[in-house]
């Protein structure tokens, strides 16, 4: 992930990072038990909620006149999307969180948030920040959890911190997984209808037996932390391999039947480019729209966690909303 100028006024956005987007591994099969037929997503058929305040937005209204804008606005500015929170500032994260909670809280519909600020992100690399320390990050976390209100709400939980975690030595990775453990049961114990969802990685990234061994040391198999995994973010994979590929971490790393996956597709139409290119590839164009009712068993929601349209760095300054790139997505 690299964190960049926000696609919101209250966060900073990602985009994928080389290392996270071209690992490749087998896609595993789908795993169908009768429990996992029968489960429905606890959040039914609630609608998720569009934050007012965004890059697109901003676009759309600054360019009526542009002849991309009727595509860019219904296609991509009029879906809603997550919205992040990548910089460490615990004097006003309760409010910058209250903020957006509270909207989707006065319309009846359910936000997705993405705290993004765990210690030593991305390895060090282009998207290196977050808490100076995992004290620093419980604190923020505590603050983070203040401003969820009562409502639902659907959490990604630190993209990248759980499959990219290689770089760590074990006690760090040990001490990092506690931390998330932590995050999820606060999160849960500030509000019972907050839906919080760990990192998966994805599909063309490590095999799911070896994922969901991290996921549980990170407690994403405990129903008081935890309901469940996510997988795609930022990234290409088609939501068909992705479906297999979660439905086979929820398998390996057992828990609750109650728990599901969530997957990111806002830029998956076309799949993941041959070539494994990760930095606003050619050819690509967002995929299923955004939803907390799939049909399919244990998948909980398909979600655009990256907003379609801002740059992964090479189509425009990382982060910031490129039109043309937009366009390309929405009419390709």
């Amino acid at each position: 992930m690299l964190p960049s100028p926000s696609a919101t006024r209250v966060s900073l956005s990602p985009s994928p990072s080389a290392s996270a987007s071209t690992k490749k591994s087998a896609s595993p099969t789908p795993s169908r038990t009768g429990t996992e037929q029968q489960r429905q997503p606890a959040t039914g058929s609630a609608r998720l909620y569009r934050y007012t305040d965004s890059q697109v937005l901003d676009w759309v209204r600054a360019n009526p006149g542009d002849p991309r804008t009727p595509v860019i606005e219904s296609r991509i500015a009029d879906q809603p999307a997550a919205v992040w929170f990548a910089d460490f500032a615990p004097a006003t994260i309760a409010s910058r969180v209250r903020a957006v909670t509270s909207g989707a809280a006065a319309q009846g519909r359910v936000p997705v948030l993405v705290p993004y600020a765990i210690p030593g992100r991305d390895c060090g690399g282009a998207s290196k920040g977050g808490a100076p320390d995992l004290s620093a990050y419980d604190g923020w976390i505590d603050a983070f959890a203040a401003g969820l209100g009562s409502g639902e709400v659907v959490v990604v939980l630190e993209p990248d911190s759980i499959a990219q975690s290689d770089c760590l030595s074990d006690r760090a990775r040990a001490d990092r997984f506690a931390s998330l453990a932590r995050a999820g049961r606060v999160l849960k114990a500030a509000n019972p209808k907050a839906r919080v969802y760990y990192d998966a990685g994805h599909s063309g990234w490590k095999p799911a037996a070896q994922q969901a061994a991290l996921l549980k040391q990170a407690g994403a198999a405990s129903a008081v932390s935890s309901d469940g995994i996510f997988s795609n973010v930022s990234n290409f994979q088609a939501t068909s391999d992705e479906i297999a590929y979660d439905r086979q971490v929820l398998a390996a790393l057992g828990g609750p039947a109650s728990l599901g996956a969530v997957i990111d597709t806002s830029r998956n139409g076309n799949g993941a480019p041959a070539d494994g290119e990760w930095c606003d590839p050619a050819g690509r164009r967002i995929g299923r729209a955004p939803t907390l009712g799939t049909g399919q068993a244990r998948i909980d929601a398909y979600l655009w966690v990256k907003l379609p349209g801002e740059s992964d760095g090479c189509k425009g300054t990382a982060g910031t909303f490129s039109p043309s790139y937009a366009f390309d997505l929405a009419s390709s």
